[in-house]
């Protein structure tokens, strides 16, 4: 079983109280503040430090809530391993960038979990680096990315390939366009997503390899939620630079218009992204599989 004492360390870190962790694990206050204190003195560090009533993490503190994440993930999986050796595996976390959440893999893994019995799919969404790192914790089983980095202990497994295009209102004066130009958009208010996301970071690099900067663009809103940069867009308030797979049910309702632009052909592969560890490879195969059923009826 987990220690006590991390279960401990982590609600403490959640609730941001020692009094508030102690009610939620059913424990009492003093003795999850021994929980820390032992924790500390095993390990020779501060992990907490207290200032009028308010907690704040040291920096040793948030590397040991790193590794207590990593063990209770790794003690979670270590139970569905062993239940699933007895019976088909029940639960799967399955981590997604803010663009995938706006296409069709969403829909192709809620698909696929109704097609399973007893079975049911958690989806986490966050950016790519932070969805790296909750694979590497072993809190999500498998990611779907944009790209891929080298690293010795992943693997990947294609899922599909993606464009950026430029989203305009279908009321705008470029609608009737079958390509806009870059010095289009230097007259434009752009609505572009965080410099944190890929979709900006494939827009700026490309910027870059023709001597440009996103410094020439007249960028007046940055927006970490696509839906809600696909509403401003769609009222007029601006242009965007998004992956065209997050635009496919607003092409098919006329609510949007994409076009390419012209010399930037900017493609990335969409991969799902595992441990090698990783026992349960068919499965991805079957959501691939499943992704690609979806798509071909949408």
């Amino acid at each position: 079983m987990l220690d006590t004492k991390l279960r401990s360390l982590l609600k403490v870190q959640e609730t941001g109280s020692f009094t508030k962790a102690a009610q939620e694990l059913s424990l009492t206050q003093p003795a999850v503040s021994q929980h820390i204190a032992t924790l500390e003195k095993e390990l020779g560090i501060v992990i907490f430090e207290r200032h009028n009533n308010i907690i704040s993490i040291t920096r040793e503190g948030e590397l040991v809530i790193r590794y207590a994440k990593r063990m209770l993930s790794l003690y979670n999986n270590l139970i569905n391993e062993l239940s699933s050796k007895k019976r088909q595996i029940t639960s799967i976390t399955v981590g997604i960038t803010h663009t995938a959440e706006s296409n069709a893999i969403a829909g192709a893994l809620a698909s696929y979990a109704s097609s399973k019995e007893n079975l049911s799919i958690k989806i986490l969404t966050n950016t790519v680096a932070s969805l790296y790192e909750m694979l590497q914790n072993y809190e999500v089983d498998f990611a779907i990315v944009e790209g891929r980095i080298n690293a010795p202990n992943l693997r990947y497994l294609p899922l599909d390939t993606d464009s950026l295009v430029l989203a305009i209102s279908p009321n705008h004066r470029l609608a009737d366009s079958t390509m806009v130009t870059i010095d289009d958009l230097k007259n434009e208010k752009m609505i572009l997503r965080l410099p944190t996301s890929n979709t900006r970071n494939l827009f700026v690099s490309s910027l870059e390899t023709k001597a440009m900067s996103i410094d020439n663009f007249n960028v007046v809103l940055e927006i970490d939620n696509i839906a809600t940069i696909k509403d401003l867009v769609r009222n007029d308030f601006g242009v965007s630079v998004l992956a065209k797979s997050a635009c496919l049910e607003e092409i098919r309702k006329k609510k949007l218009v994409c076009l390419p632009i012209q010399d930037f052909e900017m493609l990335r592969e969409i991969n799902l992204v595992y441990l090698k560890d990783f026992r349960h490879e068919s499965i991805l195969n079957e959501i691939v599989k499943e992704y690609h059923q979806t798509s071909s009826k949408s």
